[in-house]
């Protein structure tokens, strides 16, 4: 009775409207005795952005229909109308009527839409983020719904920000320009930042207050730490409240729990926060019974569990342990195939303080690899990607084959090494054991761009280059490859010249292909190289004087099975012609050099990104020789008399360069906490001789010291950054007998070591860029001999700086550093230094 009422006052308000309207047809309306009618034709106007089919469906009226008025099936369907929350106004009208058809019209008034919107109170930087949260867009039709929604996606947003007195305010304006269209004012009154005075725990008898205000990582009060934020946000508070219990359950009591907590208003911008625990008793391990495992005895599984007889009982750890650690019980049952493993433990006996564990173990079956998809390289060629895969179809899934397909990705360097792992997809299919696997990954651009300057034998080098590391040279004659260049075979091409105007030149171009025959990992490399200085004066031009390299090498590389399958073998072949004519700058001042050598290293890397290593290490042992020819070609070698025209020149001395040279360098990576990373570096080098009688080569030898940018090297030294210190001034100062009559002072080192320390932190590690900051110790020193090398006779620095990697320039920094040790050569040249840093560090 009640809702025949109800829909009887809401037709007696609407049935006015119906008899108001221009071209309304007057419906004699008898309630003592209703009338039935079909409805010929329903249609809608006034509407002008919607879909007018869409809304009369939503009145329930359709041509056909048969109605009855005076009744409630007008009320009904404006009802539901209003409900849309779309109109500002909703009629329905008899528009004619003939016997008992009946055609109706529905008046609707569309509610204003969005023109444009502002923001009052707001930084710039927040009015950014509060569109990329709003996203509001010009036409929306402005609701209430919509507008509480605004209102409150911003209040959540400047209350995750610590202001949790925010009010907002949205004004509505009629727009003049476009009809029916609002402008909103959106007025945002932050109010001081809310921040916490104390917080304060009741039950804690096992540990003091100050001891869990640590358990928290994002909920601090205000103290000395100026790295604790005090700000208050729910969502931080909420996960820290289950880290304080966490830290009990990892402590051994398994019943601890928070009874209540409080938070209340201190002032308007301070808040306290009171915890009510209840601790419990502390637990311990008694006995661990394994069941279920076949594969692996109960001793290997208690090895790698690393939990014992009265032991806190840590249900933390052992979750770890059985499922997540790098050496859990599941990370090795995964690795002899067991994708589907899993292991439940169940506490069968609590008595007194002691918990007996069972682990319940269900294998299941080997799983084996169905297939294996690539997705997301728009650039790289898929064969290149499969050929680094260590999963392949039909193989026996192992974890760790997962985890080096990532790492072998990630030194490609062609795509984004932070996405890799995030970007793996598993399909597994447990009735049938088999597995499919998808790689998903996120290409960069690694091209790069060199235009640099640097000084380096007292003059200026401007150098420009072009390297391509994703080159394809099968696709050159493919027209439709040049985009700019062809791509996609992880091939490397390397273009450089440098000058520093009439002077000096130098050029330079080589090519890697990484997978010789693309069977097997083994690389091959070429490269060519021209240099030439015309004269020894910066200021008068002599065509007739100058200095000339030419060389050029080829190279074989290797990645081995054993010991591991992070090792390198690589081996080459060079040679290098030194012309020098009328060269006053040189041990020689004209003749012929020629550097015929063979090198080999042993190389390992299982870093996990090429350009930020959160882990494992470089490390690399080289030789390099040229065949001892004093040793077996007879000739006299002794110092030549000028006097009595005997013993042997340098001129002639040099003709065959001959030498050996051994190298070591290592870095280790090793992540602190999360993203802080120490780098320990060690490195040293040796340049020896055959015969003493023929002495150290004047070429190959080291300078040490400064930013470690070579400028210019025209005599095949080898260029040692040492930072805190200036440019080669490590390098020590020695006396050379040309003959038995004159000498000359040399500056080149024969035996250097180096050692660093760094703490690197990144700002951001995107394709676009990567950017971090770091702090280092840094130790090294040069000899001339190795009579006189002493590792611990070093000079010391330490200092900070700041790297970015943009794809297309490769790496740059800037150091500041400091020298804590006098050099008696070079006075003065250690204390306050910056260095440039251009490229990947080698040194």
């Amino acid at each position: 009775m009640q809702r025949r009422a109800f829909f009887l006052l809401l037709f007696i308000l609407f049935a006015g409207k119906i008899v108001a309207q221009d071209q309304t047809v007057d419906v004699e309306l008898n309630y003592e005795s209703p009338k039935k009618y079909v409805v010929e034709n329903i249609s809608i106007e006034g509407v002008k952005y919607l879909d007018p089919d869409l809304y009369i469906g939503v009145t329930g009226i359709a041509k056909g229909d048969t109605v009855t008025l005076p009744g409630d099936v007008f009320a009904r369907a404006v009802k539901k109308l209003w409900e849309q929350d779309l109109f500002g106004d909703v009629k329905i009208r008899v528009a004619k009527v003939e016997g008992d058809k009946i055609w109706l019209k529905v008046d609707l008034l569309e509610k204003p839409r969005l023109y444009n919107w502002d923001f009052k109170g707001a930084k710039k930087s927040e009015v950014t983020d509060l569109n990329d949260k709003l996203k509001l867009k010009r036409g929306t039709t402005i609701t209430e719904f919509m507008l509480s929604t605004t209102k409150d996606l911003i209040k959540k947003y400047y209350i995750n920000k610590g202001y949790l007195n925010v009010d907002v305010n949205i004004t509505q304006k009629p727009d003049t320009v476009v009809q029916n269209t609002e402008h909103l004012l959106i007025a945002i009154n932050k109010n001081k930042k809310v921040k916490i005075k104390d917080i304060v725990f009741d039950g804690n008898n096992n540990y003091t207050d100050e001891r869990l205000r640590r358990v928290f990582k994002k909920t601090h009060r205000r103290d000395w730490n100026i790295f604790n934020v005090s700000k208050f946000i729910k969502s931080d508070y909420e996960n820290d409240k289950k880290e304080l219990v966490s830290f009990y359950e990892q402590k051994g009591y398994r019943d601890a729990k928070i009874v209540n907590d409080s938070v209340y208003k201190v002032s308007d911008d301070r808040i306290g926060i009171t915890i009510r625990l209840e601790e419990g008793h502390r637990y311990y391990f008694r006995s661990i019974n394994w069941i279920g495992n076949t594969k692996n005895t109960a001793e290997e599984l208690n090895t790698l569990l690393k939990i014992k007889k009265g032991d806190y009982y840590d249900k933390v750890a052992l979750d770890k342990r059985l499922n997540t650690d790098e050496e859990s019980v599941a990370n090795i049952y995964q690795n002899q195939g067991y994708l589907f493993f899993n292991a439940t433990p169940i506490e069968v006996k609590v008595e007194n303080d002691s918990v007996d564990i069972e682990i319940r173990v269900n294998e299941g079956k080997p799983a084996t690899i169905s297939y294996v998809k690539i997705a997301g390289n728009d650039r790289t060629n898929e064969h290149v990607i499969r050929r680094e895969l260590q999963t392949k179809p039909g193989d026996l899934y192992r974890r760790d084959n997962i985890v080096n397909t990532i790492r072998y990705l990630g030194q490609l360097g062609h795509f984004d090494a932070e996405k890799l792992g995030e970007g793996i997809q598993m399909d597994p299919n447990q009735q049938e054991s088999t597995v499919g696997i998808t790689y998903t990954v996120s290409e960069k651009s690694n091209d790069q761009l060199e235009l640099s300057g640097g000084w380096g034998g007292n003059m200026f080098v401007g150098s420009i280059g072009l390297r391509f590391n994703n080159f394809s040279a099968r696709r050159i004659f493919d027209k439709g490859a040049w985009r700019p260049i062809p791509t996609g075979d992880s091939q490397s091409l390397s273009l450089r010249a440098q000058t520093n105007g009439s002077y000096y030149k130098a050029f330079s171009a080589s090519f890697t292909e990484p997978w010789l025959g693309g069977k097997k990992p083994q690389s091959f490399s070429v490269s060519l190289y021209y240099q030439v200085m015309n004269n020894s004066s910066y200021y008068y031009q002599a065509g007739d004087e100058y200095f000339k390299v030419i060389g050029g090498s080829i190279g074989l590389g290797r990645r081995l099975n054993w010991p591991d399958n992070w090792f390198t073998l690589s081996t080459a072949i060079s040679a290098e012609v030194y012309n020098l004519k009328d060269w006053n700058g040189f041990i020689i001042s004209n003749g012929t050099s020629t550097n015929l050598n063979f090198s080999t290293a042993l190389s390992r890397n299982s870093t996990n990104n090429p350009i930020y290593p959160r882990g494992g290490s470089e490390v690399s042992l080289s030789l390099k020789a040229t065949f001892p020819y004093s040793l077996v070609n007879g000739k006299d070698y002794s110092l030549y008399n000028e006097e009595t025209k005997t013993g042997m020149t340098d001129k002639e001395r040099y003709r065959w360069v001959e030498y050996y040279k051994v190298g070591f360098k290592g870095t280790f990576y090793q992540s602190i906490f999360k993203d802080l990373v120490l780098a320990v570096k060690g490195q040293f080098g040796y340049l020896g001789m055959y015969n003493s009688k023929v002495g150290y080569s004047p070429f190959e030898n080291y300078v040490v010291g400064g930013d470690g940018l070579s400028g210019y090297a025209m005599y095949g030294t080898e260029t040692i950054g040492l930072r805190g210190y200036e440019n080669e001034k490590v390098t020590p100062v020695y006396v050379y007998r040309k003959s038995v009559q004159s000498t000359t002072i040399l500056n080149k080192a024969n035996v250097y070591d180096k050692f660093s320390a760094e703490l690197r932190y990144p700002i951001t590690l995107t394709p676009q860029s990567s950017i971090y900051v770091l702090g280092f110790f840094e130790a090294g020193n040069a000899w001339q001999d190795i009579k006189s090398f002493n590792p611990f006779q070093v000079v010391r620095s330490a200092g900070v700086g700041a790297r970015i990697f943009l794809p297309m320039i490769g790496m740059l920094g800037i150091d500041w550093a400091y020298g804590f040790d006098d050099i008696p050569h070079a006075p003065g040249s250690g204390g306050s230094n910056f260095h440039f840093v251009i490229g990947m560090p080698t040194n």
